[in-house]
């Protein structure tokens, strides 16, 4: 998943390698959430740029996935539902 640099938007961006990444880890969903304690539906809408982590949580996705912190671009506040946004 590190290898995945393609142009776009951050959001973009992150919700294409949080998926690479999980799936690059031969994970599932449903073993994303349970290792780092969240929802499947709050890891889902990560995955789709509905929210995004906060760094907590990016931090446990880094070290779950092995890869370093700052490639996903992890802000402090993180997890904004963005649908409420628009």
């Amino acid at each position: 998943c590190l290898s995945d640099r393609k142009d776009g938007g951050k959001k973009r961006q992150m919700k294409m390698r949080l998926k690479a990444c999980r799936v690059q880890a031969g994970m599932l969903i449903k073993d994303v959430a349970q290792a780092i304690g969240v929802s499947e539906m709050t890891v889902i809408n990560w995955e789709k740029g509905i929210s995004s982590p906060e760094m907590v949580l990016g931090l446990k996705l880094s070290l779950l996935y092995k890869i370093p912190l700052e490639y996903m671009d992890f802000t402090k506040e993180g997890n904004k539902d963005r649908r409420k946004l628009a």
